[in-house]
Formats: C-alpha cells, sequence, structure tokens
C-alpha cells in the first residue's frame, strides 16, 4: 500500500502537480499510473490513508479546489484543477 503523502519524481517537473485521491479508488489509481508513465513528478495524497486534523486539513485543500471533494482531484500549476480520470485533459495541460 501507497504511504499517505509523498512525491514521484519524473523527468517532467516544469508544472508543479499535486495529486489528490483514495487507495481503493480504481480511477485514482489509473490517474496516478498515467502520471507515472508520462513521467510527470507530483506530489501527492491520499486522504483515506489520514487521520484526524491532518485529514480534516486536507479535504479542506481539496474542497479549495473541487467543491463536491470527488476523487481523483488534480492540481496543476496552483492554477488548474482536474477531476477524474482525464489523460486527454492531463495532457492538454500539461503540454504532452
Amino acid at each position: 500500500m501507497s504511504e499517505a503523502t509523498g512525491r514521484v519524481e519524473g523527468p517532467r517537473d516544469e508544472h508543479p502537480c499535486r495529486f489528490y485521491g483514495l487507495s481503493t479508488c480504481i480511477w485514482c489509481k489509473k490517474t496516478r499510473q498515467f502520471l507515472e508513465e508520462s513521467g510527470i513528478a507530483f506530489d501527492y495524497t491520499y486522504l483515506d490513508l489520514l487521520e484526524g486534523d491532518e485529514r480534516k486539513a486536507a479535504i479542506e485543500e481539496v474542497r479549495k479546489w473541487n467543491p463536491s471533494v470527488n476523487f481523483p482531484t488534480l492540481v496543476i500549476d496552483d492554477a488548474e484543477c482536474i477531476v477524474g480520470y482525464e489523460p486527454d485533459a492531463i495532457k492538454e495541460k500539461l503540454g504532452l
């Protein structure tokens, strides 16, 4: 199982990316796999693996970008948000 939070390094790191997901979500797994296979560097948080205040804070952070708090949520450049498994949208936003 993954850690609750961490960073995946990759050769494509010109756009800061933050991935929020659930460790048991198939669409989250597909999105993370797509990011990794595309060589995208990103930070990640699995909200279901957090507890207490740390979890509450993470939920509030996701809510800023995605009021419905759906997963996966991907924040790019601290300016754009993609919700769900959307590889074409990710490619477009990251210029892949």
